[in-house]
C-alpha cells in the first residue's frame, strides 16, 4: 500500500498565504516562502501553492513567490491559479514546481488537461475540482468557487481522468475552513468511481479528522490549511500516530 501524504496548502494572493471559511472572508497568514520552509522542516510530504485570485484577476501565477519557494522546498511542489495554457504549464515548472494543478481551465478547455499530460506526463498534470453540495448531488465550482458550472462531480472526476490527469485534488466547499471534519461521503463516492490518487481537501480540524479521512476513504493525501497554519496539528507527532495506527506513513 502507498504511504499516506500530509500535504500543506498555500493560498495565495497578492504574494501572502490567507485562509478563509467557504472560500470568502480571507485572512492574512503570512509569508508563503517562510511558511513553506516551516512545513518542509516539520516533514510535510508535499507542498500545494494555489495562486487562489489568478483566474479571476485574469492574470497569471507569480513566477516570483513560485522560484523562491522552489529554493527552499524539496519535496514534490504543485502549483496552480491562473493557468491557461500548456505554455503556462511550461513556465511554472521551469521556476520550480513539480506539479501542475488546473480548475477553472480544465473546465473551460479540457483538451488542456490532455496536451498538458502529453508533453509533461500524466504525473504532471493535477486537476483540482472545487466541489459544492447542490440539491442530491455535488457541483463543480470555478473561478474562486464564484460560479457554479452545473457539472456533476463524479462525472467530471471520470471525464478528467479519461483525458489523462494523473491525480485529482478535491475540496469541498461546504466544508473549508470550518475545521469540523472532512466530507467522508463526498471523497468516498468519487474515489470508488476513478482510479487514479485523490487528495482530500476541507474541514480539517484536528489529528482525528486526518486519521478518518484515511481510514474511512481511498483518499491518497490529506490536504489542509488551517490547522497548519495555526499550529493546532503537528505533522511528525501525527505521522507517528497513524503510524502506529496501522496507517503507512513516511515517517
Amino acid at each position: 500500500m502507498l504511504a499516506k501524504r500530509f500535504i500543506p496548502c498555500l493560498d495565495v494572493t497578492n504574494g501572502r498565504v490567507v485562509k478563509g471559511i467557504n472560500f470568502v472572508d480571507l485572512k492574512d497568514v503570512g509569508d508563503p516562502v517562510e511558511i513553506a520552509k516551516a512545513y518542509y522542516n516539520q516533514g510535510c510530504d508535499e507542498l500545494v501553492f494555489l495562486d487562489i485570485t489568478a483566474t479571476y484577476q485574469e492574470r497569471a501565477t507569480m513566477i516570483d513567490v513560485i522560484r523562491r519557494t522552489s529554493r527552499e522546498i524539496f519535496v514534490p511542489f504543485t502549483v496552480g491559479g491562473g493557468v491557461r495554457t500548456v505554455d503556462d504549464m511550461s513556465l511554472l515548472l521551469s521556476a520550480g514546481a513539480d506539479k501542475i494543478s488546473i480548475n477553472s481551465s480544465a473546465v473551460a478547455t479540457p483538451e488542456l488537461i490532455q496536451q498538458g499530460a502529453k508533453k509533461f506526463g500524466n504525473q504532471c498534470i493535477v486537476v483540482a475540482i472545487d466541489a459544492k453540495k447542490v440539491g442530491n448531488s455535488w457541483h463543480v465550482f470555478v473561478t474562486g468557487g464564484r460560479e457554479d458550472t452545473g457539472l456533476d462531480v463524479i462525472e467530471w472526476a471520470k471525464k478528467v481522468e479519461s483525458l489523462g490527469t494523473g491525480e485529482i485534488l478535491l475540496t469541498s466547499m461546504d466544508k473549508d475552513g470550518t475545521k469540523s471534519g472532512y466530507d467522508i461521503a463526498l471523497y468516498q463516492s468519487v474515489c470508488e468511481a476513478i482510479s487514479i490518487p485523490v487528495i482530500a481537501s476541507g474541514g480539517a480540524g484536528n489529528k482525528e479528522d486526518i486519521v478518518e479521512v484515511f481510514q474511512e476513504t481511498p483518499v491518497t493525501g490529506a490536504l489542509a490549511a488551517s490547522v497548519f497554519h495555526y499550529g493546532e496539528i503537528d505533522i511528525k507527532q501525527t505521522k507517528m500516530e497513524l503510524s502506529e495506527l496501522g496507517i503507512p506513513v513516511r515517517l
